[in-house]
């Protein structure tokens, strides 16, 4: 597992990252404070707080390079 920091500050980010993730065979959670999220809901994303940036656990070792790549315009950091 890798954990990352990311930045989802608008309505438009939320949705390309999710549709980005969907292309993954993996699973992902976003973790915010005590809560933990399928990264790949909508409706659980907006239910964290978008202001600050989120940890986003990766559940997988495979094709990780290529995962990041397509994560870069939302990494922090």
């Amino acid at each position: 597992m890798k954990t990352i920091k990311i930045s989802l500050n608008s309505i438009d980010k939320v949705k390309s990252f999710v549709n980005d993730l969907t292309k993954f065979d993996y699973d992902f959670d976003l973790v915010s404070g005590r809560y933990v999220i399928d990264a790949k809901s909508i409706m659980g994303i907006f239910s964290l707080d978008l202001s600050k940036p989120i940890d986003l656990n990766i559940h997988t070792e495979e094709k990780l390079e290529e995962i990041l790549k397509v994560l870069e315009p939302y990494t922090v950091g």
